[in-house]
């Protein structure tokens, strides 16, 4: 059974244990083109103290990328070039994001500090998931898009 976990592990299968998108079994689909605003795609996150800490947290769970996490599954919600502003919920170029309420706690009662915006910089993009409790840009900022790993592609999945 581990052999066949790993195969599909480097044939770019993957099993999302977190309601930010859908709960099942994903695939990564390399990139043939420049990301899009509304692409979702998986993303290994930079080794920063904001992930040491969100993985200390249990935000993130163990995997292969920088820092020992997982890759993250999120939606490309702004590019470089555009401008986000962070206050109760999220805008970017003056527009308001659907599902982006910022949270002033976690699940377990801790703080969560956002990110606070401003012109997303070159070669990063701006993260989002409609889940409400999601760990995204809203608190980490932009991502650099070298660390995206390609486009997620539903193979099984359900929405609880």
């Amino acid at each position: 059974m581990f052999a066949v976990v790993l195969a599909l592990g480097f044939a770019g299968f993957r099993v999302n244990f977190t309601p930010s998108e859908p709960l099942g079994l994903w695939r990564i689909v390399p990139l043939d083109r420049a990301v899009h605003n509304g692409d979702v795609v998986f993303v290994c996150p930079p080794a920063t103290d904001v992930m040491r800490e969100a993985r200390a947290r249990g935000y993130l769970r163990r995997g292969f990328c920088a820092g020992g996490v997982a890759p993250l599954i999120k939606m490309v919600a702004a590019m470089s070039g555009q401008a986000v502003e962070i206050g109760d919920d999220v805008r970017i170029d003056g527009q308001r994001l659907s599902s982006s309420r910022v949270m002033p706690l976690d699940g377990n009662g801790r703080r969560l500090v956002p990110d606070r915006g401003g012109p997303i910089p070159p070669g990063t993009v701006y993260l989002h998931s409609e889940f409400p409790g999601s760990f995204d840009s809203r608190y980490f900022g932009p991502l650099p898009v070298d660390g995206i790993l390609g486009l997620a592609r539903e193979v099984w999945t359900y929405a609880p």
